[in-house]
Parts: C-alpha cells; structure tokens; sequence
C-alpha cells in the first residue's frame, strides 16, 4: 500500500471536497494551467502584523527572484492575499484562495489561530498548507494532518532550547519567567519551564499579564526585583517586546537582572525600535543575520542588494517554504496534496541561509543559536554567541 492509498483508508482522501474549482493533477487541472504551480501566499498585508508580512513575501520573492520563478518545471503564480490580524481576515482569505482563486498550494500565516482555523478547510479541499511562521504547536501535532507542513518552529521548541541553556548557568537565585497571557505565551511558558526545571533549575516566579492590552509593566518588573531572580526569561514579539524590553531597562533591572527570551523579542524592526535599551538581551532563536556561513552570506547579501534591509527570520521561513516546494515538485506527479505530502516526507537534511534542517514530524528540527544583541558599527545585530544545539517540535 502506497502513501496516498493509505491517506485514503485514514480518511484524509476520502472527505467531501467542500471547496470548489481547487485546481487538480498535473497537465491541466491546476488553475495556473499546464506546467504551472498556482500558490496562495497568505501573509499579513495590514495591521500591526504587517512588518513580518513583507519580510516574508520579501524571502519568497527573493527565492523566485534567484530561481527563474520555476519550481521544477512548474512557472510559479503567486496570488498575495491578507492575513490581516486574526482568524476573522485570515480564514476568510484562505477560503477565497481556495475556492476563487483555485490556488493548488497555500504558504505563509503569521497567526496560529488562522492556521488552526483552516486546518478543516484544507483537509476538505486536498490541498498543502505550508505554514511559514505560525508557532502553535497543534498545527503538526495535536491537529496532525498529512496536508500541513511548517518550514518555521513551535514557540515550545525555541522556549526549550533557552531552558536547557540557562539551567547550566550558575543562577542559585532562581528565573522569573514572563510572557503575555496568551496561546503563544503559555506554549512558551510551559516549554522554557519544563526544560530549565527538569534540568535542575528553579523557577522564582512568573507573571502572565493580559496580552495586547499591557501597556505599563512596572508592576511584573517589581515582582522581578522583589522575586531575588538572578535572571528573567521572557517571551514577548512586536509592540510588546519593544515595551517590555525598555521598560526592563529603564526600570533599572538590565544590569541587576540579565534578561533573556525567545529570538521573537529582539528581531527584525522590534531591535530597531528598542534602541540601546536591547544591548546584552540574550535570546535563542534558529537564525541570526550574524551566522559564520557562506549560505547565509549569500543570502544576507542578496537580500539586501534587492531590499535594502537587513533579513529577519520570517524573511528566511519563507525563503526556505520555497525551496521545499521546489524540490517536492520535481518529484510530485500531481500538485493535489496527497502528492505534495508524499515527496516532502522523502526529503532528507535540507540546506538553508539558517542551517541545515530536516523535517521531523512536519515540522523542523532544526540548530538553535545563543544571540547576545550588539552594537556593531553603529547598528544593532544579534550576534551569535553559541549553539545550543538541535531541538525539534517534541524533543
């Protein structure tokens, strides 16, 4: 028995296709017509997410840029559609790509709930989701579909590899761990925790305060200082992050209290805005601007050549969704997902400006670097401090 017979006696295959005119096999079903690859790049167009959005369609812009816009002998049709905020936007939008725009493949989601909240949508029409940022864990493991795939993290995988790193350091005092009260920041919470504590490392306190709507956080750095915590772990993105870390600063807890967290609180626009309040912030993440390959100095330099900007990590995601897709369509016979699926689950180690990676699960495992933030020349880099080595989406 064949992977998409097997697909079919699970179920997957044999669900009522309730999207319409999905595109089809190859020679002349998929809307981009005979020889063409029809994908949905779903990304935030608007709203506060809109930054991760262009550097994303900036990584798979760049692939295609470097490729001759082919994936195989597939001539790529890219269709942009907002993501926008939330489920509300991001679920409509996948539905029009789906059934309007027939689109055969959808890459990107900034937002795990949109991920999650099409997962039956792309189940039903038999198409590949390839999530390019989305962190939930659920999206390949509790929600497993063989339609869905990521080329990113889980916010548990980034959150383990600091707790394993800082349960080696030398803090009798203990880790206040911090992260907004919300989906991404209880997966983040629970995964530093559970490595640092099981590693031998103590907890000293925590404060989830109410996502999106914190605006003054004196009252968890407070807590922080009258904890006796030698460091704090936090997790925080965008606004929040830039907040956060000044706040940290100017409350006077920098140098008292070292401040590490998730990659997410120090990356991209957010390192900018933060300014010199950043300096020494320790995050991990499993990519940095500063990694010592030729790979990722190719890549630095072309991506600035065509942007002028420096590449973040969903820029590189994105970049990496591509070159998947084009080498699980050289040796897909149809572009339904069953057929997609199968040639990705053949893929073996893949090469990447981050690193080489493979998927374990559907989703990377992948190196975890130590970036300690640094004034270089003026501007602000995460510099690499360290390998904290391999973690996937379980392990």
């Amino acid at each position: 028995m064949n992977r998409r017979q097997l697909l079919k006696l699970m179920g997957f295959s044999g669900a009522v296709v309730a999207v319409s005119g999905c595109g089809g096999a190859f020679g002349g079903g998929s809307a981009g017509g005979e020889g063409s690859v029809k994908v949905g790049l779903l990304i935030p167009q608007s709203g506060v997410y809109s930054p991760l959005g262009e550097d994303m369609r900036r990584g798979w812009d760049l692939w295609l840029e470097q490729n001759g816009g082919t994936f195989g002998e597939y001539e790529v049709d890219t269709v942009v559609a907002d993501e926008g905020e939330g489920p509300q936007t991001g679920v409509a939008a996948a539905r029009r790509l789906l059934n309007e725009e027939r689109c055969d493949v959808i890459v990107g989601i900034v937002n795990s709930a949109v991920a999650l909240g099409i997962v039956d949508m792309v189940n039903e029409a038999q198409k590949l989701l390839l999530v390019a940022n989305a962190g939930a864990g659920d999206i390949t493991a509790g929600q497993v579909s063989p339609y869905i795939w990521r080329t990113s993290f889980t916010n548990a995988q980034v959150a383990r590899a600091m707790g394993a790193h800082m349960a080696t350091l030398d803090l009798s005092g203990g880790v206040y761990v911090v992260a907004p009260d919300y989906a991404a920041g209880e997966e983040a919470v629970d995964g530093f925790t559970a490595a640092f504590t099981d590693a031998g490392g103590t907890v000293a306190g925590q404060s989830m305060p109410p996502f999106g709507t914190t605006q003054d956080y004196q009252p968890v750095l407070s807590r922080i200082r009258n904890s006796g915590a030698e460091a704090t772990y936090s997790f925080f993105a965008g606004s929040e992050a830039v907040t956060f870390v000044q706040q940290y600063n100017e409350f006077g807890l920098a140098d008292e209290v070292p401040l590490y967290g998730s990659g997410f609180l120090t990356e991209g626009q957010v390192l900018s805005a933060q300014g010199q309040a950043a300096v020494d912030v320790r995050t991990a993440l499993h990519y940095s601007t500063e990694l010592d390959s030729e790979a990722n100095s190719t890549f630095v330099e072309a991506y600035e050549g065509a942007y002028s900007a420096a590449p973040t990590v969903y820029a590189v995601q994105t970049y990496d969704a591509a070159a998947v897709l084009d080498q699980a369509l050289r040796g897909a016979d149809a572009l339904d997902g069953d057929a997609i699926s199968e040639e990705l689950s053949g893929l073996d180690v893949l090469a990447s400006p981050r690193g080489e990676w493979r998927f374990d699960g559907q989703s990377p495992h992948q190196e975890m670097y130590l970036r300690t933030v640094e004034s270089v020349d003026g501007s602000l880099v995460n510099a690499v401090t360290d390998s904290l080595g391999e973690f996937g989406q379980s392990s």
